[in-house]
């Protein structure tokens, strides 16, 4: 096992998915790349929570982008973290900044941001948009990549 597996605690394990995102561990691995500026991109196109009020479900494409300073974001832990949201009824913009500042919680990046591009509820769609400032100077930002809802036209 490699000394950046070791650190995290569910590489190579068998875990179950947490109930809550309460109960959700973020692991974070060090950067091989620390001080090198760089952005590092998680797209989630097929999120879910429920409606805290229907409990109907809700779907999302979430697009998470930080700049990471010593540690990384482990991959496993992040995709158990948000499957923890599909039990989970909250707002969708409730779950969006969460999971963003879960994330800063975690890692301490330079900076990160994250765009909830939600499905409609109601008819109307819901885009969540969350960062923790200003971007460092010289980090590329590419768009997001998701384009406005339109329905089916």
């Amino acid at each position: 096992m490699s000394h950046y597996a070791e650190q995290a605690t569910m590489l190579g394990k068998d875990v179950p998915i947490p109930h809550h995102p309460d109960e959700a561990l973020l692991d974070a691995v060090p950067n091989p790349q620390a001080g090198t500026l760089f952005l590092a991109r998680f797209a989630c196109p097929e999120f879910t929570s429920l409606c805290p009020v229907t409990g109907q479900p809700d779907f999302g494409h979430l697009v998470i982008d930080y700049a990471p300073d010593q540690a990384l974001v482990e991959s496993k832990s992040l995709k158990l973290f948000l499957t923890s949201f599909r039990n989970h009824g909250a707002f969708h913009e409730d779950c969006t900044v969460n999971i963003g500042k879960r994330i800063v919680e975690a890692v301490k990046p330079l900076w990160l941001r994250i765009g909830g591009y939600w499905y409609p509820r109601g008819g109307i769609p819901i885009d969540v948009f969350w960062q923790t400032g200003p971007a460092p100077e010289g980090l590329w930002l590419p768009d997001q990549g998701v384009p406005a809802y339109r329905g089916r036209g």
